[in-house]
């Protein structure tokens, strides 16, 4: 099996799912956002190939291959817009790449997309069908144009080609391996609770989001890897929360006294973000076990843990 970006947050606890397959694992990733710590437990294991190389580029893989995942894409907006041209490469050119060679494997494809082909949506909580309300030339436009350009190579392939494809809708996600530099919520609340620093949320804290724990989220996309179907399934929890109840969430479990302050809120910024996972349920047998106070505290322990090992210089920089 080829898993593209699998060095990454997602696609490192894939690889552990995928190992505890006993699948052998190309993993194929540039490491721009990833990270070959994510991976180290596997260092040993000869059931997993780790491939430094862009997917933008020409992606040859010798011998057979099941399938092809392609996970590869910075997801923060931090990334995404330190890289914009990278980013709209790796969702274009790095997805026909990957299904080409699914394409000539006659592998199984699975495109990681995201709740940002809805944008700003204007249906709540969002279904499969809903078009989406994105602004495409704004300042998140690399990332959710790319994805919606993604989607639409994937079904191409399937249509006009016969590729056996499927298409993830992820919602946001959160646990352990997500970097302190991320930017995303969960992670910039835990590092600022723990450190006692100031909490930001944008805007007055009132837009909302729904938090998927990682395991769950595998747990859905093995679930729809191995199921019969081409359109796209959301995968996320339906339980939605505003950033300032997030906040004082993660604030508490950190046993943290920080304040919770505000910042104006960044262009484009979803106002409310909440999948509609009734085609999971049906479809793959499939929600969400993990509640947010659970695998919050599973994922403030995890950065703990980091700290407590981490040398203070690495911290400081990190």
């Amino acid at each position: 099996m080829v898993l593209t970006g699998g060095a990454g947050f997602i696609g490192s606890h894939l690889v552990d799912a995928l190992i505890g397959r006993d699948v052998h694992v190309v993993c194929v990733d540039n490491l721009v956002t990833g990270r070959q710590e994510n991976l180290l437990r596997h260092a040993a294991d000869t059931r997993l190939t780790l491939v430094r190389h862009d997917v933008s580029e020409t992606l040859g893989i010798g011998g057979d291959v099941d399938a092809v995942l392609h996970f590869a894409s910075p997801a923060s907006p931090v990334d995404y817009q330190r890289e914009p041209v990278a980013t709209l490469l790796v969702g274009t050119a790095g997805t026909y790449n990957a299904l080409r060679l699914a394409e000539e494997k006659q592998a199984r494809f699975m495109l990681a997309s995201t709740s940002e082909v809805y944008g700003d949506p204007l249906l709540h909580p969002q279904v499969e069908t809903h078009w989406g309300n994105v602004n495409p030339v704004g300042p998140r436009s690399m990332y959710d144009e790319a994805k919606r350009a993604a989607e639409a190579f994937v079904m191409a392939f399937h249509r006009s080609r016969g590729v056996d494809t499927r298409i993830a809708r992820i919602f946001n996600t959160y646990g352990p391996r997500m970097r302190d530099e991320d930017g995303r919520a969960v992670p910039q609340f835990v590092n600022q609770a723990l450190d006692g620093a100031p909490i930001t949320v944008y805007g007055d804290g009132s837009q909302t989001r729904s938090l998927c724990y990682v395991d769950d989220l595998v747990d859905g996309l093995l679930r729809l890897l191995d199921a019969d179907r081409a359109l796209p399934v959301n995968l996320g929890n339906p339980h939605e929360v505003t950033m300032n109840e997030l906040a004082a969430t993660v604030r508490d479990i950190c046993g943290s006294n920080s304040e919770i302050v505000c910042q104006p809120l960044p262009e484009d910024d979803p106002r409310r973000r909440r999948p509609d996972i009734s085609v999971a349920r049906s479809l793959l047998g499939w929600e969400p076990k993990v509640g947010l106070d659970d695998g919050l505290r599973r994922t403030v322990d995890w950065w703990r843990s980091q700290r407590e090992t981490a040398p203070p210089v690495a911290r400081a920089s990190a």
